[in-house]
């Protein structure tokens, strides 16, 4: 079912044209900027972790900086030992989301062929959800083998319906919102860069950069609580 709404979505709203085909493949302008965003960071993990330093600078002092304080964020969530399991799979989630969400205040974005914002397609978004759904399934059952399905009984047997519901509903509530927070701010800075060129588009695109780290950091915070319920040990 999330799978199909996800396709019904994508074809309905903020698929781009075809740039091109890989075999069967279309390869949109959400595809080619991803390809973007994928070798920006990249080039930047490989230039910030060259050469290290037992004392850090430049580069390597950024992402030590960033690192040390986004693992002290999610220890408080997670626990240090967890926050340091999962530290991997939540920065790459949020540093991606993030570059995917910058990528439309290039110039241009939205505009000129291959190059407009992954996120604001929801195939992009639900494919990102749905790693998501995998990766806590995956947890849970990892830590606490097949009592993992304890919790879809509890705290009442009666609930198991509601409980089944609410587990696919997480993911197609990641995907929508991110989706719709990155399409719509899209849509408005082109409509009112019809009508007032300048001023207004340039005052979206600066709200655009705090919506656009404020959305990474929702969908990477609720990755990090549905991680936490599915692997805590209660004793």
């Amino acid at each position: 079912m999330f799978l199909t709404s996800v396709a019904y979505a994508s074809a309905e709203h903020g698929a781009s044209a075809p740039l091109f085909y890989i075999g069967p493949l279309e390869v949109t302008s959400e595809i080619t900027t991803m390809w973007g965003v994928m070798i920006f960071i990249t080039v930047v993990c490989i230039l910030g972790t060259r050469n290290m330093k037992r004392i850090p600078s430049g580069i390597q002092n950024v992402l030590e900086y960033g690192i040390e304080m986004y693992e002290n964020f999610f220890s408080d969530i997670l626990g240090e030992k967890r926050a340091r399991q999962f530290m991997p799979i939540l920065a790459s989630f949020f540093i991606l989301i993030l570059c995917s969400n910058y990528s439309g205040l290039l110039p241009l974005a939205g505009t000129a062929p291959g190059l407009k914002p992954p996120t604001s397609n929801v195939s992009t978004t639900g494919g990102l959800a749905i790693v998501v759904f995998f990766l806590v399934i995956f947890y849970g059952l990892k830590t606490k083998g097949l009592g993992y399905f304890k919790h879809f009984i509890e705290p009442v047997p009666i609930l198991l319906p509601i409980n089944i519901l609410e587990q696919f509903t997480r993911p197609l509530s990641l995907a929508l919102r991110l989706y719709g927070s990155i399409y719509g701010e899209e849509m408005v800075v082109a409509s009112l860069a019809a009508l007032v060129p300048l001023v207004l588009p340039l005052t979206m695109q600066i709200l655009g950069i705090l919506f656009g780290a404020i959305q990474a950091f929702v969908f990477t915070l609720l990755t990090a609580i549905y991680l936490e319920e599915a692997t805590a040990v209660h004793h």
